[in-house]
């Protein structure tokens, strides 16, 4: 059986710590927490599962307290967490096997982290990280925002998962802030980080910046495909907000220069002919979406409402539109599989029935008339 030492940076995570600990303490053989600087309870709460508690200077820069972290850990495997995730009991079952059956000659062990889920808890956006690394490699984090673990050798992917359950929004623009230090110190940015700084521009709705930033990243050339394929995205709903929709069907577009078409390109392509009352171009690129095999083992982002339901209960809309009742009853229905108690699929049940009786009335008035 391997050893593993859990290590995590914190700081003021005095509302979820214990969950997060408490989910992971008899799987890990050492736990080492590195404070970046808690005002709060947070080190009290650590303290009732390990003693290897250690302060850092916060130096903007999330690579080197991760690898501080890193720097301290003994035992074969270094398994990573924030203080907002939790290991689920199935999960924990998975990950008790594993560290039971793992192959020494396995270097990194991706697993599947569930970070967006609906009102009803079902995942809606999740993605692979490299989250158990053999401590001999000497792995190193890289970037100070944004970060990730850089990785090789022998990389197998599980079928464990990680779920982010976030209590509180990080402290708005923290990452913009970090990139812009960078700029105004005149450091260069990677080829990575000009797509990550592009999309903070883009989330703290700085459009007509992150639209330089993203086509800046996209002439370089050089990103990683699943990147690549992100920002065309990403680039597309700018161009959306600042009403350039010429340009946003033409990112869209882009996006297949890469690979193989996405369903949450197919979605907005279609959305893009939806907005224009143009039903039946709408609708081809919903059923391209629907028809479309989910990636499983694709490391890049994964939006499963654009891989089933977002593309079914839009061909319902459409199909209403054109008249076809049959059809959109039937998209309707198929939207519902993916999610059962959804509002929208409920409400359209009802608009049909609603109609349907309408129709029985009238048509039995005329009889009798």
């Amino acid at each position: 059986m391997i050893t593993i030492s859990l290590c995590m940076i914190v700081k003021n995570e005095e509302d979820v710590i214990e969950r997060c600990l408490e989910s992971v303490k008899d799987i890990a053989d050492e736990i080492i927490v590195v404070d970046t600087g808690s005002t709060d309870r947070t080190k009290k709460i650590v303290k009732t599962f390990t003693d290897k508690i250690f302060d850092f200077n916060w130096i903007d820069d999330f690579s080197a307290a991760r690898n501080y972290s890193f720097s301290l850990a003994k035992m074969d495997f270094i398994l990573w967490l924030d203080a907002d995730d939790i290991i689920l009991q199935e999960d924990r079952k998975k990950l008790l096997q594993l560290k039971g059956s793992l192959n020494n000659q396995v270097d990194i062990v991706m697993m599947k982290y569930n970070v967006g889920f609906d009102e009803d808890g079902n995942v809606t956006l999740s993605y692979f990280r490299e989250r158990l690394s053999k401590r001999t490699n000497n792995n190193k984090w890289i970037e100070p925002v944004h970060e990730y673990l850089e990785i090789s050798g022998n990389i197998i992917n599980s079928n464990i998962c990680i779920t982010h359950k976030k209590e509180h929004e990080a402290v708005k623009g923290r990452n913009l802030s970090i990139y812009e230090k960078l700029i105004s110190k005149g450091e260069e940015l990677t080829v990575r980080g000009i797509n990550y700084y592009a999309r903070e521009l883009y989330y703290n709705e700085k459009y007509d910046r992150a639209i330089e930033y993203f086509n800046l990243f996209l002439d370089s050339e050089k990103g990683w495909v699943e990147d690549n394929i992100s920002a065309c995205f990403n680039l597309s709903k700018c161009y959306g907000y600042i009403n350039n929709k010429k340009k946003m069907i033409k990112t869209l577009l882009r996006s297949f220069e890469y690979d193989t078409p996405r369903a949450e390109i197919c979605c907005e392509i279609g959305r893009y002919y939806l907005d224009k009352n143009f039903y039946e171009k709408a609708i081809f690129w919903y059923k391209l979406a629907s028809e479309l095999e989910e990636p499983k083992e694709s490391w890049g982002f994964i939006s499963h409402d654009y891989w089933g339901y977002i593309p079914n209960i839009q061909l319902c809309v459409c199909y209403d539109k054109l008249g076809n009742r049959d059809a959109a009853i039937k998209y309707n229905n198929r939207a519902g599989e993916y999610k059962t108690n959804d509002y929208s699929v409920g409400y359209n049940k009802k608009y049909f029935e609603n109609i349907i009786s309408m129709e029985i009335q009238e048509n039995g008035t005329e009889t009798i008339s």
